[in-house]
């Protein structure tokens, strides 16, 4: 079997130059839709001195050498979440931006190690008002491509419709077949509780597997695949443990605000309602890197000047979209390479 031509083959990119052209109809209705809802666009740089701290997010190093020779190490940003909040504490209220973000160990049909993340920012806002905002966004793309019916791997959505609404436990009990707030009470996982459910749902479960071990197992294996057909679905209400940078909901210390949109079972967006509180969002991100020292023998420092600004912060809420991911969906298209200008070269094939 030969190899495929590379995407800078005449031929090769006549065929994915429709799309290429989409994507930039599409970036420039939804840029011109913000700029009228009085946001500012913002434009993050990528290098930073923590890449973010999600236990199973990883990044791309590099080193800055200084005039007198001097080295520290920095990181290709895996969100440009830091720096803008940052900005909102600055006194920005309503921003968005287009920000080419770097994750490594990440490559398929859904993930590129470069790809752009539209990320939006609402200060006093509920996060609620960010659902909103992504069925705009989903119209607005279905306008441009002129088409409505959006489809991946067999799942179909109409967009336009209307969006659904499921919480992370409603979406347990439906498809999963058990209660996963039964499992969290109080917000404090039990692992002995979630893994005995899943085990009886099916579900794999490893002697050293954790709680959201297993909550990412169940969710990825029983829930997501479902998701977002026949209509986009906004899977809200997660829980505390799985919302390191959202806060928990008011009266409510199990779950958080924090929801993910699901179009034809493709994960396109994570919005929160955001956490002002440093030392409790210093807590978080050290047990997240805890976490990745024990699973994966590393750790990423803390932004210390994003904890320092998170007192100055108003309340707000933003939201993070795969733009490659939203572009594939609206142009028919079936992975994200196809829609990405000068796609990296796949050595693994």
């Amino acid at each position: 079997m030969s190899a495929p031509s590379p995407w800078w083959d005449h031929d090769r990119h006549r065929d994915r130059r429709p799309w290429l052209i989409l994507r930039n109809r599409i970036k420039a209705a939804i840029r011109a839709w913000f700029e009228a809802q009085g946001f500012v666009e913002v434009d993050p740089l990528a290098l930073a001195v923590s890449p973010g701290n999600e236990t199973h997010l990883h990044a791309f190093a590099t080193e800055q050498i200084g005039t007198a020779l001097d080295r520290r190490r920095l990181y290709l940003h895996t969100s440009p979440e830091f720096a803008m909040k940052k900005l909102l504490a600055a006194g920005e209220d309503k921003i968005f931006a287009f920000a080419s973000v770097y994750r490594n160990r990440e490559r398929g049909a859904l993930h590129s190690p470069e790809f752009t993340m539209l990320e939006w920012y609402r200060a006093g806002a509920p996060y609620t008002a960010l659902w909103d905002d992504c069925a705009t966004i989903l119209s607005l793309a279905a306008e441009i491509s002129q088409n409505a019916a959006w489809t991946f791997r067999g799942r179909d959505a109409e967009i336009g419709a209307g969006l659904d609404r499921i919480t992370l436990d409603e979406a347990f009990q439906r498809y999963a077949g058990f209660a996963l707030l039964d499992t969290c009470r109080g917000g404090k996982p039990d692992r002995d509780a979630l893994a005995e459910r899943a085990q009886a749902a099916g579900i794999r479960i490893a002697p050293d597997d954790t709680w959201p071990d297993i909550f990412s197992r169940v969710l990825v294996e029983k829930i997501e695949a479902v998701l977002g057909s026949p209509r986009p679905t906004i899977l809200a209400e997660y829980p505390a443990p799985e919302a390191a940078l959202a806060r928990t909901v008011p009266d409510r210390p199990e779950v958080a605000e924090r929801f993910e949109l699901y179009v034809s079972g493709v994960e396109l967006a994570n919005g929160f309602g955001e956490l002002g509180d440093a030392s409790e969002q210093r807590r978080r991100l050290a047990h997240e890197m805890d976490e990745k020292a024990r699973i994966y023998g590393e750790r990423y420092p803390l932004d210390e000047d994003f904890l320092a600004a998170l007192p100055h912060m108003p309340p707000a809420s933003g939201c993070a979209l795969g733009f490659e991911r939203l572009v594939m969906l609206a142009a028919g298209a079936t992975q994200v390479d196809q829609v990405i200008w000068t796609p990296l070269a796949d050595e693994s094939k």
